[in-house]
Parts: C-alpha cells; structure tokens; sequence
C-alpha cells in the first residue's frame, strides 16, 4: 500500500503506470478535483489543512481495510493539502484487484470513508469570504 501526502500535483496514469502489480485483472481509479462552486456559492480555492502523523496513520487504515474487505492486490492514494484552486486534483485513490467488481467496490470504498474519515480541515475561499466546510458522515453520501 502506498500512501502520500503532498502539496505538488500528480498525474493519475503516471502514477498508476508505475506501479507494477502481478495477476492484477483490473484497476479502477478515482480523481478528485476542486469544485467551482458550493451550496449557491461560487468558489475561487480550497485551503486544506491536516497533521501529517494523524492524517498518514488514517489513511493506512482507510486502504488496509478496504484491501481486506475487497480483496484488493494493491492500494494507492494521493491527497494534496495546502492551498488549490477550482479544478485542481485534490485526491488520487487507485487500487488493483483480480476482478472488477472487487476493484470497483474498493475504490469506492476508500473514497467514502476519506470523505467521513480522514482528518483533514477544508475551508473554501469565495469572493464572499472563507467558510470551513463541516465534516460528513456516512448519511451524507446516500
């Protein structure tokens, strides 16, 4: 498992690419970006903080459970943190499994616990202001 965390951007197929994973039948990737507007507001950039330590011990967590879970051969995620504009990628989680179907579950497994999960604060930057955004729970993604 593979997990970093940084202020530079990636490129997702680079970064898939270079992993080599034996007996892998599928990858399935998710790319998150900065969205350019939030509940009627319009938004310039996104502010991400977090504590690396907590943060990086999290995030192992998140993608070991989800490589036991969907049987995954391999988990990699990318969060960027520090300041982004509108349409920057944010998140990279790939993972590799023998079948789609695991691939895919796992994928989307990750994602909804870094939204639930993962300790990071985000505060959006509008010409009106910045307002930090609240922290979701698993109803929130229904």
């Amino acid at each position: 498992m593979i997990i970093r965390l940084q202020t530079e951007d990636f490129d997702a197929e680079r970064e898939a690419q270079a992993l080599d994973v034996k007996g892998a039948g599928a990858r399935v990737s998710f790319v998150g970006t900065v969205r350019d507007t939030a509940q009627d507001r319009t938004i310039t950039a996104l502010e991400i903080e977090h504590y690396p330590e907590m943060t990086h011990a999290e995030l192992s967590r998140i993608g070991a459970s989800a490589q036991a879970r969907h049987n995954l051969q391999e988990v990699l995620i990318i969060h960027r943190y520090g300041r982004l504009a509108c349409h920057e990628r944010i998140v990279l989680v790939t993972v590799w499994s023998a079948h789609r179907a695991e691939a895919f579950a796992g994928c989307q497994a990750i994602v909804d616990a870094l939204k639930t999960r993962a300790p990071f604060w985000k505060k959006e930057i509008s010409p009106e202001g910045a307002l930090w955004v609240p922290g979701q729970t698993p109803q929130d993604l229904k």
